[in-house]
């Protein structure tokens, strides 16, 4: 039997069947019946091993309900810390941090590392060349700074991520832009070159859009949260953890 793991956000949610450490076809849902959804993926087939990972807490309902419906049920939230515990992740991680660096750890073993998850948020973590956590930083994500400038403000327009910007604006438009893309990629270069030596590892939904603007080498990785549940998948497949 293979693994499924799930991914919930702030705004949506992901999925994929995973072989191991091999993940398969993903889905991605938006909408409010999370719990149908989820239910629709194993009415075919009963994973060995679901993994879910969540920013809200699930229901007890709902958590009983999904474990029915697989061999083993793993859920990572601020109410099951022993995982994060397990792998030496700091209990104030949101789960798709930690899940975001266990997979790191397994692709870039034995190298420094810079991870960026573009999202709601824009967080940025360090681990050391044996892994070990350094510390992150948070800050707004892009469209979070778009819509904060224009909740916040009388006059600014809601703007979306453009196709391309100049250093600086020539209008409104242009210039609240420039200014919220700019503003990313200084602070990405910022820390680039504070740490200059370590792989630059991107993921989240504007990776692609910001890694194509940097000038150094940079590792997209768009499904590193489900990568790393993958990961925790199979430890319980393979040790029952």
């Amino acid at each position: 039997m293979a693994n499924l793991v799930i991914d919930i956000g702030n705004t949506a949610l992901k999925a994929a069947w995973a072989d191991g450490v091999t993940l398969g076809k993903t889905f991605r849902y938006q909408g409010e019946k999370m719990s149908e959804f989820i239910l629709s993926l194993v009415s075919r087939e009963k994973p060995e091993v679901m993994v879910i990972s969540t920013v809200r807490d699930l229901p007890q309902k709902t958590e009983e309900r999904l474990g029915k419906e697989c061999g083993r049920l793993v859920t990572l939230d601020s109410r099951h810390p022993d995982v994060f515990e397990k792998k030496g992740i700091p209990l104030f991680f949101t789960p798709d941090r930690a899940a975001s660096a266990i997979a790191v750890r397994y692709l870039f073993a034995g190298k420094a590392c810079t991870i960026f998850d573009f999202g709601t948020t824009l967080t940025i973590d360090f681990l050391d060349a044996d892994g070990n956590y350094l510390g992150g930083n948070i800050s707004p994500g892009c469209r979070t700074r778009f819509k904060a400038l224009n909740r916040y403000s009388r006059s600014l327009p809601l703007l979306d991520t453009p196709e391309k910007t100049d250093l600086a604006g020539r209008d409104i438009q242009t210039s609240v832009e420039s200014g919220v893309i700019s503003g990313i990629i200084f602070e990405i270069e910022g820390y680039l070159g504070q740490y200059p030596d370590n792989i630059a590892v991107f993921t989240g939904g504007d990776a692609i859009y910001f890694a194509k603007r940097m000038k150094n080498s940079i590792f997209v990785v768009c499904n590193l949260v489900l990568m790393g549940l993958a990961l925790i998948a199979e430890d319980y497949v393979e040790k029952d953890l």
